[in-house]
């Protein structure tokens, strides 16, 4: 592909910018989960009532993730992995980056046909979203789909923060790089378990019914 240099760098930098910041912001969201339905729609409805919102979301959400997974997939589907015949460490997460990828682009497809999109045709309210987080959750196997989902998504977007240092030229030497490795591996880790105890959340029976049954609306 022709100024594959430059079609790369925007698939890094956009990533790191607006893909990563959508995913901390739903990490953020989810969390509020932990304290119960209220909380969990009051930041939804605080999300919904942003200016522009829907403007917000397509620039800034969904052209970049549809840039930056279809442009991964393609480089994925180029990668050439030799893992078997250089297994060291940066080798290995460099297969682990193209396969988390694969399955952080399938899930992420499938999470918003479940949620977003649901709401986006009528089927579901926003402020019933955590009911539909519930029936997700309850049920065992879409909550094991879930957390290899959440786990590979969290590696790929904390991987890729590696791997954007060093590609825009800010860790440059070996101890920049390892230092690196660890800071990023503690927030896969730190983000990883508060999606998981976010998951867990939705388990709670409060979510079975309509938030207004709590709050007395």
């Amino acid at each position: 592909m022709g100024n594959s240099y430059y079609f790369r760098k925007i698939h890094s930098l956009l990533g790191v910018i607006p893909v990563g910041f959508f995913l901390i912001e739903h990490l953020l969201t989810n969390y509020e989960a932990t304290k119960g339905p209220q909380a969990f729609v009051d930041q939804i409805n605080w999300l919904n009532g942003l200016p522009l919102v829907l403007l917000l979301e397509i620039v800034g959400i969904w052209l970049p993730l549809l840039y930056h997974a279809v442009y991964g997939l393609y480089v994925a589907y180029q990668a050439r992995n030799n893992v078997s015949n250089y297994s060291y460490f940066r080798n290995q997460m460099f297969m682990l980056q193209r396969v988390t990828g694969v399955i952080t682009f399938l899930f992420v497809a499938w999470h918003l046909f479940e949620t977003r999109l649901q709401v986006a045709l009528g089927n579901v309210a926003h402020e019933n979203l955590g009911m539909t987080m519930h029936d997700i959750a309850t049920n065992p196997v879409m909550f094991t789909v879930y957390v290899i989902g959440i786990v590979s998504a969290t590696f790929h977007f904390c991987n890729g923060l590696w791997s954007f240092l060093v590609s825009w030229g800010i860790t440059v030497g070996p101890r920049a790089q390892r230092y690196s490795s660890i800071i990023w591996m503690v927030l896969f880790v730190v983000m990883s378990v508060m999606f998981i105890m976010s998951l867990t959340a939705f388990t709670d029976t409060q979510f079975q019914v309509p938030v207004e049954a709590h709050s007395g609306h």
